[in-house]
């Protein structure tokens, strides 16, 4: 859990590195990748073009959406968690954010990337557990209630800044997590768009039956 005190071990270089490798890790443009692989496809040309899980669900398949979901989130957790057991003070976050800011901004696609909920779950996990949890509760209530991923997503995003100021009581870490939440919101900003029209496609069962 990290405090509101840097403490720096060897010099601004090395953490320098450390922030670009988790930029680069977090560019790992998952969905897309597998598109290619798997099928030979750009996923950005099918479906909502977005590279996420949701869209390879239903373009590719439940395992293809399953491994992007997956690495996705570990993409998020592996780097925190290691910043988190190696680094004293606020350095842990600023490695996620960097691993988020790199799957939203991927330098291997031009900078357009994912929305990011996965790969910040995995982040937030590996520093704020029991935040992250109860948002995860909240996200899968949403969709259950809603029938909209979307929804769940944005929906949770607005909670957790709101949980993370409950179980941690920190302005500082309540703020940045506010950002990161308003940055996944305003990824969703074409599901927004879809809602208001109508035209936002469902997640229930069946969607992942027939796949």
């Amino acid at each position: 859990m990290p405090s509101e005190k840097i403490i720096y071990p060897a010099g601004y270089f090395y953490y320098a590195i450390y922030l670009l490798l988790a930029y680069f890790l977090g560019s790992i443009p998952t969905g897309y990748l597998v598109g290619k692989f798997s099928q030979g496809i750009d996923i950005r040309k099918y479906g909502s073009g977005n590279i996420g899980a949701t869209n390879v669900l239903r373009t590719l398949g439940k395992k293809a959406a399953i491994f992007t979901l997956l690495f996705d989130f570990a993409k998020g957790y592996i780097p925190t968690l290691l910043a988190e057991q190696k680094f004293q003070g606020l350095f842990p976050f600023l490695v996620g954010i960097m691993v988020i800011f790199g799957h939203t901004w991927t330098i291997f696609l031009k900078f357009r990337g994912g929305k990011g909920v996965a790969t910040t779950a995995g982040v937030f996990l590996a520093l704020f557990p029991l935040p992250t949890l109860s948002t995860v509760v909240v996200f899968t209530l949403l969709v259950i209630l809603t029938g909209y991923i979307s929804v769940g997503s944005m929906g949770s995003a607005l909670f957790l800044p709101l949980s993370v100021w409950f179980f941690e009581h920190s302005f500082i870490l309540t703020l940045v997590t506010s950002f990161i939440s308003f940055l996944i919101i305003f990824n969703h900003r074409q599901n927004i768009q879809r809602l208001i029209q109508g035209k936002e496609n469902k997640f229930t069962l069946k969607t992942i039956q027939t796949r």
